[in-house]
Parts: structure tokens; sequence; C-alpha cells
């Protein structure tokens, strides 16, 4: 057998049926815009800290989605508003930011 230098990587795949979605529901609950999100990527284009941080609002309420934590990328948000000015929907993401943190809180 020969060696080529790489290997297969462990299997991404979700299943969205055992998932864990109830952070995602509590936030929903909290902050009903997070439904309207269409995941566009406006809030992570501008976010001052996503760079630095892997911030990402989009990417948030994707993983809460998934049944992933988010806990560490939220803890990356400084909170300036600038995702909120770009987003096409209006969603308030500061609040929905903040409202996460309560939830983690808890």
């Amino acid at each position: 057998m020969m060696d080529f230098g790489f290997s297969l990587s462990k299997s991404s795949t979700l299943n969205l049926d055992t998932a864990d979605l109830s952070l995602y529901k509590k936030l929903c609950e909290l902050s009903p815009d997070a439904r309207t999100c269409m995941a566009c990527g406006s809030c992570s284009a501008t976010c001052t800290a996503g760079p630095f941080s892997g911030m990402s609002v989009r990417k948030v309420i994707l993983d809460l989605q998934r049944g992933r934590d988010v806990k560490a990328m939220v803890q990356g948000c400084m909170l300036c508003g600038k995702c909120i000015m770009v987003c096409p929907r209006g969603i308030n993401t500061r609040n929905l930011i903040l409202n996460l943190c309560k939830i983690y809180d808890r």
C-alpha cells in the first residue's frame, strides 16, 4: 500500500433529529428576531471582533440551529453594534447576543 501523506477526516455529518435545540428555542423566546435571520453574512462582514475572535452572529445562529455550543464565540463579541446597522432584516443583534449571555449565565 502506498502512503500519499493524507488520511480521511472524521465525518462532519449532523443528525438534526437528535440535535439539542433547547438553547435555540430559549433564544427565540427571548429574541424572536433570531427566526428571521436569513444568514446573509452582512453582520459577519462588518464585525470588528470577527477576525480576531472568530465572532460571527450568522455562525452563532446557524450553530444554535444545529445544536452546537456557542458560548466561546459569544464571549468574543464587543457589542459595538455595527452588525445592527447592516442587517437587511433589522435584527437587533446586540440584544440577541445579550440574551444569549443571560441564557449561559443561568
